[in-house]
C-alpha cells in the first residue's frame, strides 16, 4: 500500500468549489510556447520552503510576477503564504523571514495552490534552478489537490550560461547572475523578491536571446536542453 501511495499520490477529496475551480482550470487552453519572447506572458516564480530536502520538506510561500509585452509587470503579481500544521524551525525561519505566526495564520494549503493555479492560468514558467521550485510545488499540488502538476518550466540557470559561455564557469547563482546586470533584490530569499529578481534576469537574457535567434519560449528550452546534455557529459 505504500508503495502505491508514493506512486500515485494520496487520494484527495476536494469540496464541490474546490472541485470546479481546479476543473476550469485545467481546461484552459495551453499557451503557444513559439510565440515570440515579447509577445507573451510569462510566470516567474520562486518558492520559499521548510527545508532543501525534496522529499521532506514542506512549501510554505510562493511569489510570482508576470512578464509581458518586454517588461515586468508589478501589478500582475503573486504572493502566498500556505498554512504550516507545524512551524519550520528557527534557523529556517532566519533564512526567508516568515515567523512562526505568519506560518501558523497562512492560507489553507488547497486555497493556497488554487489560487496559484488561477493566477498561473496556463501561463509557461520561469525559474532559477527549476527543478526545487519545480518539485515543490508539484509535491505539494500532488499532496492537497490530488493531480500531478505537469506545466513547460525554463530554467535560467541553463539558459544564461548558453547565452553567455564565457561566463559559464564564473557565474552560477541567481546573485552572480543579477550581480552582472546591476539587479538588485530588496529582500533576498523572501519569495517575491527572488521572483522579481529572476523576472529581471529573464529580460536581460532576452535581446542576448534574440540576437542570436532563440526569440521564443520554445528555442529558449531548446537552448536549455542542450545545456543541460552538455552539463552532463562534461
Amino acid at each position: 500500500m505504500d508503495f502505491l501511495k508514493r506512486l500515485f499520490g494520496p487520494r484527495v477529496e476536494l469540496d464541490a468549489d474546490s472541485r470546479r475551480r481546479l476543473d476550469a482550470w485545467r481546461a484552459l487552453p495551453a499557451e503557444d510556447a513559439s510565440a515570440p519572447l515579447g509577445a507573451a506572458r510569462y510566470v516567474v516564480v520562486d518558492v520559499e520552503t521548510t527545508g532543501l530536502d525534496l522529499h521532506h520538506d514542506d512549501l510554505i510561500a510562493i511569489g510570482a510576477c508576470a512578464v509581458a509585452g518586454g517588461r515586468v509587470v508589478l501589478a500582475d503579481s503573486f504572493e502566498v503564504v500556505l498554512r504550516q500544521e507545524r512551524v519550520s524551525d528557527k534557523d529556517n525561519i532566519l533564512v526567508h523571514g516568515i515567523g512562526g505566526e505568519a506560518q501558523r495564520e497562512g492560507i489553507e494549503p488547497v486555497e493556497a495552490l488554487l489560487r496559484f493555479l488561477e493566477y498561473l492560468g496556463k501561463t509557461p514558467l520561469v525559474a532559477f534552478h527549476v527543478g526545487f521550485d519545480e518539485t515543490m510545488i508539484k509535491r505539494a499540488i500532488r499532496r492537497h489537490l490530488g493531480f500531478d502538476f505537469r506545466h513547460p518550466w525554463l530554467d535560467l540557470a541553463y539558459v544564461m550560461p548558453g547565452l553567455l559561455p564565457e561566463y559559464a564557469r564564473k557565474h552560477r547563482a541567481l546573485d552572480d547572475w543579477t550581480r552582472h546586470f546591476d539587479i538588485g533584490n530588496y529582500a533576498r530569499h523572501s519569495a517575491l523578491a527572488d521572483a522579481l529578481a529572476t523576472a529581471q534576469l529573464f529580460l536581460a537574457a532576452r535581446p542576448l536571446a534574440n540576437a542570436r535567434k532563440f526569440d521564443s519560449y520554445h528555442a529558449l528550452r531548446e537552448l536549455e536542453k542542450a545545456e543541460r546534455w552538455a552539463a552532463r557529459s562534461g
